[in-house]
């Protein structure tokens, strides 16, 4: 039987830590949360490679990497309230939630949406409520939040997302508007301007829904 334990060390000290994460908080969430409990029960033996896994269909559990630096880069803080966009089957939101006060979490996936609230229940987080609907669309009825993560790349920010960001709130996302390489992108909001800043290049799948347009032929 493996040993998790120790293939999640491995994974915060020679994938995380080498992505500029040094947050003491954010790396022991991450040693805390049992990712193989969160992918397909065929590729737990690979749970903790570094990159992107496959979860179901067209959705993906976002390589450790990359979400640990878009966590550590939002500064999420004891007394926030998360939005965790597309947290497929739950993953991010355990992490997360050993952050703040709150992480609401949006999946469309009915089966994600299922297996990530029985996961979150059999690990006693108690501080996440996931609502099933468009990750585009987040949710608005628990507005404004104070941090935003989006789990995949998008070709664009919708503007649904940035309308329920605090004040002095960050959303962190991958940005691909094309088939190349993303930017790991981390979005400030002060009273209503938008700023952003690239933090590194990032290969992560899309988000369904919100990959970018066809372009239009004549």
């Amino acid at each position: 039987m493996p040993d998790y334990t120790v293939a999640r060390l491995n994974m915060v000290d020679g994938q995380i830590k080498p992505n500029r994460v040094t947050d003491g908080a954010v790396l022991d969430a991450f040693l805390e949360v049992p990712r193989e409990l969160f992918v397909p029960k065929a590729m737990r033996g690979i749970a903790y490679v570094d990159e992107d896994i496959r979860i179901g269909g067209n959705r993906w559990l976002m390589e450790p990497m990359v979400l640990g630096r878009l966590i550590q880069e939002s500064v999420i803080g004891p007394d926030d309230v998360v939005l965790d966009v597309g947290c497929g089957s739950g993953y991010s939101t355990a992490v997360i939630a050993r952050l703040c006060n709150t992480v609401v979490a949006v999946e469309s996936d009915a089966e994600l949406a299922h297996q990530a609230t029985q996961l979150l229940a059999q690990l006693g987080v108690d501080n996440a409520v996931l609502m099933e609907g468009p990750p585009a669309e987040g949710h608005r009825d628990q507005a404004p939040y104070q941090v935003i993560i989006v789990n995949g790349a998008v070709a664009e920010v919708p503007q649904a997302l940035t309308e329920q960001l605090a004040d002095g709130g960050r959303l962190a996302a991958v940005i691909r508007p094309g088939s190349g390489m993303g930017k790991a992108t981390l979005f400030l909001r002060i009273g209503d301007t938008l700023s952003r800043r690239e933090l590194f290049d990032a290969a992560t799948p899309y988000l369904p829904g919100l990959e970018p347009r066809p372009a239009f032929q004549f």
